[in-house]
């Protein structure tokens, strides 16, 4: 399993952004695909979830009506977009997979995990 977000990078408060996590094979419509973001000196936190599915959506209470996760099965790619970003939304950004979406956002119940994306307001 390979995961490789882009689209990370700095923008003022206010602003929007539009992640993408590129998968390998066709892990993007039969697995659970998640966002996790960590700040320095905080501990991960989930995002977003959508289930493969049923298409069934999760969010963390801190970005609920600014950020939407999507997905393109036939791009196997996963997206978040961001808008009415605040600075509190620094941080790096991963793209992480699992078998399947418990309805929790928990970290650690990711199994697999790419590189991450840097995310920076100001």
């Amino acid at each position: 399993v390979q995961l490789v977000e882009s689209g990370g990078g700095s923008v003022q408060a206010g602003r929007s952004l539009r992640l993408s996590c590129a998968s390998s094979g066709s892990i993007v419509s039969t697995m659970c695909m998640g966002w996790v973001r960590q700040a320095p000196g905080k501990e991960r936190e989930g995002v977003a979830a959508i289930s493969p599915g049923s298409g069934r959506r999760w969010y963390g209470d801190s970005v609920k009506g600014r950020f939407t996760i999507s997905q393109d099965n036939a791009k196997n790619t996963v997206y978040l977009q961001m808008n009415s970003l605040k600075p509190d939304d620094t941080a790096m950004y991963y793209c992480a997979a699992r078998g399947y979406c418990s309805g929790r956002l928990r970290p650690d119940e990711y199994n697999y995990w790419g590189q991450g994306t840097q995310v920076t307001v100001s």
